[in-house]
């Protein structure tokens, strides 16, 4: 570490990218607003098939965020009020917001502790006969076990939405994930894998009548202007963020191989300091957070943050514990695994323009502290 200085490695470094693409992006936007069509123009139709081309799926939606694209899915299988939905208590808080803001309850069942995804064994343990669907999350790029998540739909005749809004491009034995569900909803944040500058998110299925459900939710349930069949939202993808995700589509591959080559570097060099994030078997994990368990996190997160290394904590606390859902009356203890990656998983810089000086500058000063 002496002798070399480096003022700052940021947790996720967007500008860099932009940087790489600057020119291109800056075409596409300046032709959206020569073309005076700023909403559901052709840009949106555009990227609507090729993002449906990409993942291997029929139909594809462009809503304004990830989690519009999981309350509308929910509204399109008709889940409501009385209704239930499994899902990860360890995820972000859309993940189980979107069951509660269509009337229904969130049930959460357990993670496995070495990919931190959802357990099916777990899932099982929670359905009942007012269990309607299940929602695997994906987390931090990781796919989920979807063969067992799908066999457990199948006899229990479940509905299957992949909350895929970290996950664009990871694959489950050879597939693009997206495609194993009901319905798959994928964010565009900024910081995602493929994100865009503002929010943006699309629905994606192979079944015509839940995606034109879906086109009807974006628009105030409405097939043509001033007429409306069902109550919907005003949530639509903007014209010009689908056109700056047109131009990052075609990058999307190459940015997630840079990823995991710099996770095949990070494994190597920490295996044996902290815990390193696993994938799921026959999975393809794209990592759009790079995060390690140590039962020494907070004293690890200050002293990175010292010498100016970005880090951060996802997820600091569960969803079953979370003041907003005290009255499903879960306890402290009742998912260990979800409380105990809460309480140590720390995420370190991983970005596809992160350098092999950078990335080995990290390395060497968590082991450095740990030591």
């Amino acid at each position: 570490m002496k002798g070399r200085i480096i003022l700052e490695i940021k947790l996720i470094d967007l500008k860099r990218q932009y940087d790489s693409i600057k020119d291109e992006i800056l075409g596409s936007v300046s032709k959206v607003l020569e073309s005076g069509s700023y909403i559901l123009g052709p840009n949106v139709s555009s990227f609507e098939q090729e993002f449906a081309e990409y993942i291997g799926t029929r139909h594809a939606v462009g809503v304004a965020n990830g989690t519009d694209a999981l309350v509308m899915s929910l509204k399109a299988l008709g889940i409501g009020p009385g209704d239930e939905v499994i899902t990860s208590p360890f995820t972000f808080f859309a993940s189980a917001e979107c069951i509660s803001q269509v009337g229904a309850k969130p049930v959460f069942a357990d993670v496995c502790l070495d990919t931190y995804n959802i357990d099916p064994k777990e899932i099982e343990k929670k359905i009942t006969d007012r269990t309607k669907a299940i929602i695997p999350v994906h987390i931090f790029g990781n796919p989920c076990n979807m063969d067992e998540i799908k066999d457990i739909a199948k006899r229990h005749n479940l509905y299957v939405i992949e909350d895929a809004c970290q996950a664009v491009g990871a694959e489950y034995k050879g597939r693009k994930i997206g495609t194993f569900g009901d319905i798959a909803c994928f964010s565009f944040f900024p910081t995602k894998n493929l994100g865009c500058y503002g929010d943006g998110g699309i629905v994606i299925t192979n079944d015509k009548e839940i995606a034109d459900r879906i086109k009807l939710l974006r628009m105030h349930g409405s097939p043509k202007k001033y007429y409306h069949d069902m109550i919907g939202f005003n949530s639509r993808l903007d014209e010009i963020q689908a056109a700056i995700l047109r131009v990052k589509l075609k990058f999307i591959d190459q940015w997630n191989q840079m990823r995991i080559e710099r996770a095949k570097w990070y494994d190597e060099l920490l295996g044996n300091i902290v815990k390193t994030p696993k994938k799921e078997k026959d999975a393809k994990h794209v990592y759009h957070l790079y995060s390690v368990v140590t039962e020494k996190r907070d004293f690890l997160k200050e002293e990175l943050e010292k010498r100016n290394i970005g880090c951060g904590i996802y997820y600091p606390l569960p969803l079953h514990l979370q003041n907003v859902y005290k009255d499903l009356g879960y306890n402290k203890g009742d998912f260990p695994n979800a409380e105990y990656l809460s309480e140590n998983i720390l995420s370190i810089p991983m970005f596809p323009e992160l350098t092999d000086e950078e990335l080995v500058y990290v390395a060497e000063a968590i082991k450095e502290i740990l030591k």
